[in-house]
């Protein structure tokens, strides 16, 4: 079977910066899983394993607009320290969620200097290159709930019947019993 929408796929994968440095990777034995066609990967990586099967291997460079966006400076922004009331020791790289007018977003500190915090809302890799190594270990249909739901279901094991991926497209249904959000 080659991938296709609504295929449940496994993947091995290794990612890396273009400098060659490991920034991620599936464990051995321990494959990622997810939707194809659900938005539950990166679309230059989706597009890449479209109509790939089992036992392919894919090298593929994803470019920031089919990752995780170019960096966006204005999503950079310097608060005041008072705004992390109950927090004593702030320290670069520490993640928060900011409020907005466009509702909760997730923002990581930057830099440090005296009372400012300069706070960032891009993506860690947000402008950069991902250089993929991927292997294809699996290709199913998904069920029709697995469908209506954006993502796959495991039934049990590690990740409950919400795992893999993490993308925008899970926690799209109503349910329907599996736990999800």
């Amino acid at each position: 079977m080659q991938i296709a929408a609504d295929s449940v796929v496994s993947i091995d994968y290794t990612l890396k910066n273009d400098e060659g440095t490991i920034i991620d990777q599936s464990q051995p034995g321990q494959p990622m899983d997810y939707l194809h066609g659900h938005r539950n990967i990166i679309p230059g990586l989706e597009n890449a394993l479209l109509g790939k099967s089992v036992g392919e291997a894919v090298e593929v460079r994803v470019e920031p607009a089919e990752g995780y966006g170019e960096f966006n400076p204005s999503l950079e922004q310097v608060v005041p320290r008072e705004r992390f009331q109950g927090v004593e020791n702030l320290e670069v790289g520490m993640q928060f969620q900011a409020s907005t007018e466009q509702g909760p977003v997730s923002v990581r500190i930057k830099a440090l200097e005296g009372d400012d915090v300069t706070v960032d809302g891009n993506h860690p890799l947000a402008g950069q290159h991902l250089n993929f190594s991927v292997t294809v270990q699996g290709v199913r249909e998904a069920t029709e709930e697995e469908k209506a739901h954006g993502h796959i279901h495991q039934g049990g094991g590690e990740g409950g019947c919400c795992g893999g991926g993490g993308g925008e497209g899970q926690g799209g249904g109503e349910g329907g019993g599996c736990g999800c959000n």
